[in-house]
């Protein structure tokens, strides 16, 4: 994790090619929220005012590849087209091409440029494409202290495919690389790891949000101080399988809370009734059960449940619910936030913890019947005296933003994926390719 950041260089005069994360929401072409853009304003800044020369690249969503011609239906139309009738199905796979060549524009990063201009004084010129000779000529006219944005990367293929030509023409535009993307650290994309891997790029930095991520949460997960608490939530027990094996070997307390939480009762010989569970995962539970006992460590499940007859439609409806003991759900209900005894339990330990971190909310906090427990385990994290209270991005980081939590945390990741893989103990592509400190 000891890697050079863009302090430790000598940017004056030189390309810089910075991976940023843009992917931000929109609707109708404005952007809805511009947290993503805010948080690498420091690095841009920091490298116009030392005089580089800003290239700055970053993908929208998830667009088919139409300037490369090879558009790919999605799994929800390739289903729908496999449905129909054998004589039906070329016809409409070209409806979905020619939908998806109208859609396109909806992925385009022109409104982030439109809105960076404005807040970097006028200094930011848009490239129509990504390598293209749009790109080259503004790429090339760059003076120092001003900034291009490149066109959405994964307009090309050659982004998500590693393409070594497509490195190379990116690679091309810089002298130096700059990762400032922790949100898609763990993807090895030509952006985000490949230029540099190809050893196409030979100083590669990371800049002041990815050197926080690493401050904060690297080093709370190999040297926490503690009691090291450990909140893990969210649908899916398959989701977060090494996480869960991996935290228990470093935290002091493990709390399991969210739809994964009645596997591990479920798997305790529980009745969990109608609620979500993973029948392939239970031996799996059993193991980590037995491990937190072997290890000495504190796994913590709900003790009561907040159930209703069925998931709510649309997500906010107002819904019916009962408080019941975990241990015995009925059989027709189904379990979708913890109950008051649960949230007083979590709440105790987070509050006793020096080091918290947090992934996955308690319930369906989407609901605000079933919000309760997520509102309760960021009420105690951002009462935690003296404690480092880490909020691992994801569903959890929007749930504090939401729940007006955000400003009491001591760092919230942007990147749900990256974190949960720094949680699990990998390694991330995108900064291990980055050059290390002497």
């Amino acid at each position: 994790m000891n890697k050079l950041t863009v302090k430790d260089i000598d940017v004056k005069g030189k390309k810089c090619l910075v991976r940023v994360d843009f992917n931000v929401p929109m609707k109708d072409g404005v952007i809805t929220d511009e947290n993503r853009i805010n948080g690498a304003l420091p690095t841009i800044k920091y490298l116009m005012d030392n005089g580089a020369k800003v290239i700055l690249c970053s993908h929208m969503g998830k667009p088919h590849n139409v300037f490369n011609e090879k558009i790919k239906l999605n799994k929800k139309e390739k289903k729908a087209v496999e449905a129909l009738p054998e004589n039906e199905r070329e016809e409409a796979t070209l409806a979905y091409i020619e939908k998806a060549k109208k859609d396109v524009s909806k992925f385009t990063l022109k409104p982030v440029a439109d809105r960076l201009n404005e807040l970097l004084n006028g200094k930011v010129t848009f490239a129509t494409d990504t390598v293209g000779e749009d790109a080259c000529a503004k790429v090339a006219a760059l003076k120092e202290g001003e900034v291009v944005l490149l066109e959405n990367l994964r307009f090309d293929a050659g982004e998500e495919g590693k393409d070594l030509e497509f490195c190379k023409k990116l690679a091309a535009f810089c002298e130096v690389y700059v990762n400032d993307a922790f949100g898609t650290a763990h993807r090895s994309h030509a952006s985000t790891a490949a230029i540099v891997e190809y050893g196409l790029v030979k100083t590669a930095v990371c800049g002041f949000l990815i050197e926080k991520e690493l401050t904060v949460m690297a080093d709370s997960l190999e040297r926490p101080v503690r009691p090291f608490i450990a909140v893990l939530g969210g649908a899916k027990v398959a989701d977060k399988l090494n996480v869960i094996s991996n935290l228990l070997e470093k935290c002091d307390s493990l709390i399991i809370g969210g739809g994964m939480a009645y596997t591990f009762l479920k798997a305790k010989g529980y009745e969990v009734g109608a609620s979500l569970v993973d029948l392939e995962k239970l031996d799996y539970c059993n193991e980590m059960i037995k491990k937190a006992e072997s290890l000495g460590k504190n796994l913590y499940l709900p003790v009561d449940t907040v159930v209703a007859s069925s998931f709510p439609n649309p997500i906010d409806a107002e819904i019916e619910v009962d408080v019941v003991d975990a241990t015995n759900i009925p059989a027709d209900k189904m379990g979708l936030d913890i109950g008051p005894k649960s949230m007083e339990l979590f709440a105790s330990v987070i509050k006793n913890g020096k080091t918290v971190i947090w992934n996955g909310p308690m319930g369906v906090f989407e609901n605000p019947t079933l919000a309760k427990g997520t509102i309760a385990v960021a009420k105690a994290m951002a009462e935690a005296e003296d404690a480092t209270t880490i909020i691992g991005g994801g569903d959890s980081a929007a749930a504090v933003a939401t729940l007006g939590f955000a400003d009491k945390m001591s760092h919230i990741s942007t990147g749900g994926g990256a974190s949960l893989e720094l949680f699990e103990g990998k390694v991330l592509p995108g900064i291990a390719c980055l050059n290390e400190k002497e």
